[in-house]
């Protein structure tokens, strides 16, 4: 060995035992969060100025990184991967924790469970779970028989050896020939349409890709479905044979409003195609006759601002519920086939403040409307005679769902009975006789006796005076002076209703001596519409104190106390949880925000997103009104950042979510981390394999959740000061 060679030798082995000795120093010390770089970003708009500093962390090839996740830059992968190995690295003592809150929910599901099947014909249709599966298997067999089963699609099977595999609508074509399906393997929302022959099981025709929805035609020759252009939005529907190729495409509808959602369907009656499109604010209906699927779509009546229509059809005539002429919680008109327009409208089930008519579905004898009225639903069923009736409950706080179907005519609805304490039931409801029959209650093969729980309804007293539901669920005999811990849960956004479900997630929490509460501020539609309108745009900020005001009303009355509060809501409910924590930083031990929307100004000014103009309405345009950007900039919660003492927070989200983009988590969390002034923890989780509803596999998810929990439980004890 020469001298240079004993001198590298020399350095190596030094090397060596620093990197030993800083390796078992970090083992035993403190995880260092990382520290993003900042790099100045001025903004100018509408003569206002704001400076960004982690605008780098946004790809500006995000639409190609929605679709290969791989194609992320590398400054923005590694600083995710820090952020990840950080987070792991904190919860760490909560492993344990996690593993036995996941056996608990697993636990709760029955691992080859199976949907009650639909009759349609001569078949019944339904889905099933092996034993161990994460995807389900969709299947269909001879009407009232028990054997004689046809796999349509094995999910499990497809998903093998993928990171991500979910599939979106799945359709069989009315002659029972043909079944098609959407995958997304990124989590970005993007489909792929396979359609096969049943028979053979051999593909038929050439996969469609960019696909956000797709219809069979009921004569079973056409597929219509929803191009999904660069930047994410449904933007045009096409019609292809069933068999055919990209060459055979035919635009049947071009969307001129960016900011407008659009997609097909298919009444219940299967006499018309229609083509839906709008946003929150307005909307539109096209109608294709079902005899002759390649006319030209007819317009029913032409968009006007603030004015809401959809369109379904009974028997001879169309059934039209519309927010028209002030009916704020709607109203159902009728319209003849061959004059559909507005001024052949005429009333039929009249507007009633409060009662709000969240959705319809016909039958050949009879009309049936879901409601809710004061944060509770009901079904409403009219005969044709005119006759009409509400199925009763007799529970104070439950949640109604219409269960769909594929027959028109027969006298047996389906719909579904919860509350937070009773599992899912399924019905089948003699709409004629008034029977109901029970068709399956969910099971809990680890056991659940609804004896042990208790919910209440509450109202908390907002500033105004408006009066907030919340719905609440603990264990019996739990004691109300505070020392119970409290996750107070919320959304309020986009008219989207909180109902008071039964979880197999929650009681992991509850079993522990947690009390779960939901709040419904304004932004949903609880109380009806007018409460979705007073939570939205230049009322938005009415969302966030009433769930504050929930929080105060329930720590009043011994519902846990902010010492020992955790803040939980996702997406929108994500914006509500970073306004909440600028608001009100001292109610709060701990806040979860999923995939939180939380980067308001610059989101809503970026029209290349696929949310952006759709969500105008919502929030407004800070692009061209100079009263929405100020508006929006006073809650925006990435922009409201001080130095206050914040809770411990868990944001979490998916590299390839196109509704709340990876770098709004990102950039919130980088951002907050230096400004508080507490000591408590900021985490960031990003699923770099998942978009917007995280893992896709049913257990896989639940792995997910009881991360969220675990972390819950880790705030309200300060776990990292005891680690």
């Amino acid at each position: 060995m020469n001298r240079r060679q004993m001198m590298v030798a020399s350095a190596s082995a030094a090397l060596s035992t620093t990197l030993v000795a800083k390796n078992a120093m970090s083992a035993t010390s403190k995880p260092v969060p990382p520290v993003a770089k900042k790099i100045p970003k001025r903004i100018e708009q509408l003569g206002r100025v704001r400076t960004d500093d982690y605008a780098w962390m946004k790809d500006d090839n995000w639409q190609k990184v929605l679709r290969d996740p791989t194609l992320i830059k590398a400054e923005v992968k590694e600083h995710l991967t820090a952020e990840n190995a950080y987070t792991k690295a904190m919860l760490s003592p909560t492993e344990t924790l996690q593993a036995q809150m996941f056996e608990e929910m697993k636990g709760r599901i029955k691992e080859d469970d199976a949907s009650v099947p639909d009759a349609d014909g001569a078949w019944e249709y339904y889905t099933r779970f092996e034993k161990g599966a994460q995807h389900p298997i969709h299947a269909r067999r001879p009407k009232g028989k028990t054997d004689g089963e046809v796999i349509l699609l094995n999910e499990e099977t497809e998903s093998k050896g993928k990171a991500f595999y979910e599939v979106g609508s799945a359709h069989h074509t009315d002659d029972h020939a043909r079944y098609g399906w959407m995958v997304d393997e990124q989590g970005s929302e993007v489909y792929r349409l396979h359609v096969k022959d049943v028979a053979s099981g051999k593909a038929v025709g050439e996969p469609i890709e960019s696909v956000a929805d797709f219809i069979f035609s009921p004569d079973a020759k056409w597929i219509f479905w929803t191009l999904r252009d660069d930047n994410g939005r449904p933007a045009k529907i096409f019609r292809r044979p069933i068999g055919g190729a990209a060459k055979d495409d035919v635009l049947v509808y071009d969307e001129p409003d960016e900011g407008f959602f659009l997609g097909a369907g298919v009444t219940q009656s299967r006499k018309w195609i229609i083509i839906g499109c709008g946003n929150q604010d307005s909307s539109e209906a096209w109608l294709i006759p079902a005899s002759d699927p390649t006319a030209k779509p007819v317009l029913v009546e032409k968009r006007q601002v603030g004015m809401r229509y959809d369109v379904d059809h009974w028997n001879d005539h169309f059934v039209i519920r519309t927010n028209a002429d002030g009916a704020v919680d709607f109203k159902l008109v009728t319209a003849p086939e061959d004059k559909p327009g507005k001024a052949q409208w005429k009333d039929w089930i009249a507007f009633k403040p409060g009662a709000l008519i969240q959705g319809t579905t016909a039958f050949k004898n009879h009309f049936v409307r879901l409601e809710k009225v004061d944060a509770l639903n009901r079904i409403v069923i009219t005969a044709k005679d005119g006759a009409e009736h509400a199925i009763t409950f007799d529970e104070q706080a439950y949640a109604l769902g219409l269960d769909g179907g594929y027959e028109y005519d027969t006298p047996s609805l389906r719909f579904t009975y919860t509350s937070m304490t009773t599992p899912r039931q399924w019905f089948d409801y003699d709409m004629a006789t008034r029977k109901r029959t029970l068709r399956k209650t969910q099971e809990i093969p680890s056991g659940h006796d609804p004896a042990r729980y208790e919910t209440r309804r509450l109202n908390a007293k907002a500033a105004d005076g408006a009066e907030v539901p919340i719905f609440v669920l603990m264990k019996k005999g739990t004691r109300l002076d505070g020392s119970a811990p409290l996750l107070l849960y919320g959304y309020g956004s986009y008219g989207i209703s909180q109902e008071p479900n039964f979880s197999i997630r929650n009681l992991s929490l509850v079993d522990r001596g947690w009390i779960w509460a939901t709040a419904c501020p304004r932004g949903g539609s609880e109380k009806g519409w007018s409460w979705f309108l007073d939570g939205k745009k230049f009322k938005k900020k009415n969302t966030f104190t009433d769930f504050i005001a929930c929080a105060e009303h329930l720590h009043a009355n011994g519902y846990g106390k902010p010492e020992r509060t955790v803040a939980y809501g996702g997406s929108a409910g994500g914006l509500l949880m970073g306004a909440i924590t600028n608001m009100r930083p001292d109610l709060w031990a701990g806040i979860i925000a999923a995939v939180p929307f939380v980067d308001v100004i610059n989101t809503m000014s970026d029209t290349s997103l696929p949310l952006t103009p759709p969500e105008w309405p919502e929030w407004g345009n800070p692009i061209e009104d100079p009263e929405a950007y100020d508006y929006m900039y006073s809650y925006s919660p990435y922009d409201q950042i001080g130095a206050k003492p914040y809770p411990a927070i868990l944001a979490t989200g998916g590299l390839s979510d196109p509704r709340v983009t990876y770098w709004e988590p990102e950039k919130w969390v980088a951002k907050l981390r230096p400004a508080s002034t507490s000591g408590n923890p900021v985490l960031l989780k990003i699923n770099m394999e998942a978009g917007h509803g995280g893992a896709s596999g049913r257990f896989d998810f639940l792995k997910e959740i009881a991360l969220d929990y675990a972390f819950a439980v880790w705030a309200v004890e300060k776990g990292w000061k005891t680690a």
